[in-house]
This record gives C-alpha cells, structure tokens and sequence, in this order.
C-alpha cells in the first residue's frame, strides 16, 4: 500500500477515533450545548471527508472498497459550505449508525500493525 494512502487512513482512523471517545457517554442535548465538544467533533468530520476526497483521487481501488464514501464527502462538503445551518441530528446519527461501520471498514484496510496505533 502507498504510504500516501496509509496516511490518509491512518488520518480517518484517528478522527473516527476521537469522534467516538469525546461523544462517549454524552447525550444529544449535552453534544449541541458543548461549546469544545461540538466544533471539535464537526472539524474531525471535516478531515474524515476531505482524506476520504484525497483517498478517491489518490487511490481508487482503495476509495472503492469504503461504500458511504460518496455521503461522507458529501456530508464534509454540507459542514463546510453550509456551516451556519449545520443539521446537527443528520451529524449525531453518523456518530452513532455511520461511523462505527467507517472505523471498521477503515481499520481493516490497514495493516495489521497500523490497526491499534
């Protein structure tokens, strides 16, 4: 595998990651009042989306074996253009229905001893 790629990878593990331990145990209502929980989950979606963009055009045989990849850019695209009405239940599913399944489509194109770094 590229190192570029296992870069990119390695970049969507670690946001994945981070979006699942600071949203741990918090309910909804305490995510929108966040005022550091929020943003900082928004902005780990923002580089999930834009290595996900890098990885399709970097290598798309990889890109290819993440089936939501065309939502999850898209939903990048959402956050960023249209940051003022950000559709915070569309981003609370993902941290709980979307994510969990991009980690581990993500960890299992890793190698194995990239898997727990």
């Amino acid at each position: 595998m590229q190192p570029e790629t296992l870069g990119l990878l390695a970049d969507i593990r670690d946001a994945a990651r981070f979006i699942g331990a600071d949203t741990a145990d918090t309910t909804y209502d305490e995510f929108l009042n966040d005022q550091r929980m929020r943003p900082a989950v928004l902005y780990s979606f923002l580089i999930i989306g834009e290595a996900l963009s890098r990885l399709r055009r970097r290598d798309p045989d990889i890109a290819e074996r993440i089936p939501d990849l065309p939502q999850i850019v898209g939903m990048r695209n959402a956050l960023i253009h249209g940051y003022d009405i950000t559709d915070y239940p569309i981003v609370w599913r993902a941290i709980h229905e979307t994510l969990p399944i991009l980690r581990g489509q993500i960890e299992a194109l890793l190698p194995e001893e990239d898997r727990e770094a």
